[in-house]
């Protein structure tokens, strides 16, 4: 297969993107949900019991360019709104996530619900659920083909609706340490076709994420977290990382990706009311030589929160009185 000049990628290079990323979903992350690094701060991406769990509605933006200098290789964005209910007790989400891979998208499109329970005076489970679907498409259209008789070439275009459905819990205690479960979709079972089932084989992943914030000084926070996205029969992709806040407005830390890459992370705390956040990756195995790694932005723009920050406390002894809000919480 050989694209045209206005396409501006070769068959060799969208080949090579094909063959390394199903290598990558098959063989090292074993994963078919989008990958991200700044996952900390991304976590109702992949799940809903997340949502209602912050003191006031938040709305987050994320862009991620995957494999630098591969034609074809993964490009993500997410738009996405949690808000938690004035009753303290649920909240409701929305997700909206496009994952582009060659002439492959994927977009999900999601509503979420989630119900917390007490615990402790201190300490939270929340309970969450989304239902929507997600929209494939496979465009070979725009390409000539040198060998039309391959069969994943056999149509010219792919368009496809799969229903999806899925939960998680998370347990948390405010501004100190959170752990959650999720599987993002329940439906896997012959949701894909013999012509989509040449490009990849669905089956339930896991997700599971913690962390802890250590409070080093007034001015300086600490928080390792972790991120496992399991697959039945594939190596478990683990994330590793960890953050420093200082000052409660400048985040800076690392990660790593067990065989995979390892990151740099950033942020800064524009005012109460946005985060920007910036990751970049460098790939640790052999697709480092093709490529100058990957870049991710995340902008976090939370309602409610001015420079006065006022706010309802959740603590028991202070309910109904205001709440001063400085910053946002470390994850």
């Amino acid at each position: 297969m050989t694209y045209s000049k206005e396409q501006k990628f070769s068959y060799k290079y969208i080949f090579l993107a094909v063959v390394m990323a199903i290598g990558a979903i098959h063989s090292t992350h074993a994963q078919k949900e989008p990958q991200y690094t700044q996952y900390m701060y991304n976590v109702g991406s992949f799940n809903p019991a997340y949502m209602g769990t912050t003191e006031t509605p938040e709305i987050s933006g994320l862009y991620r360019a995957q494999w630098l200098d591969i034609p074809g290789a993964p490009r993500t964005m997410r738009f996405g709104v949690n808000v938690p209910l004035s009753n303290e007790k649920m909240g409701v989400g929305f997700n909206v996530i496009s994952d582009q891979l060659g002439p492959a998208t994927q977009t999900y499109v999601e509503a979420a619900y989630s119900y917390q329970l007490n615990v402790t005076d201190n300490v939270k489970l929340s309970f969450g659920m989304d239902v929507g679907g997600s929209f494939l498409g496979v465009d070979f259209n725009k390409g000539t083909f040198k060998n039309p008789g391959e069969p994943i070439l056999g149509g010219e275009e792919i368009n496809k609706f799969y229903a999806t459905i899925g939960a998680g819990l998370f347990l948390y205690e405010d501004d100190l340490w959170y752990f959650g479960v999720s599987i993002p979709n329940f439906l896997t079972d012959g949701i894909y076709n013999d012509e989509v089932a040449t490009i990849i084989e669905d089956k339930k992943q896991f997700n599971f994420i913690g962390g802890y914030v250590f409070d080093l000084s007034e001015s300086l926070k600490f928080k390792p977290a972790l991120l496992a996205n399991v697959i039945a029969g594939a190596p478990v992709n683990l994330n590793i990382s960890g953050n420093f806040l200082i000052n409660e407005r400048f985040t800076a830390g690392a990660s790593y990706r067990i065989d995979n890459a390892v990151s740099a992370l950033a942020g800064f705390q524009i005012n109460s009311s946005l985060f920007l956040g910036y990751s970049y990756d460098y790939n640790t195995n052999p697709l480092g030589q093709f490529n100058s790694g990957s870049h991710e932005v995340i902008l976090k723009f939370y309602l409610g929160k001015g420079s006065g920050g006022n706010g309802t406390s959740k603590d028991p002894k202070l309910k109904g009185k205001p709440k001063q809000i400085d910053t946002p919480r470390f994850f």
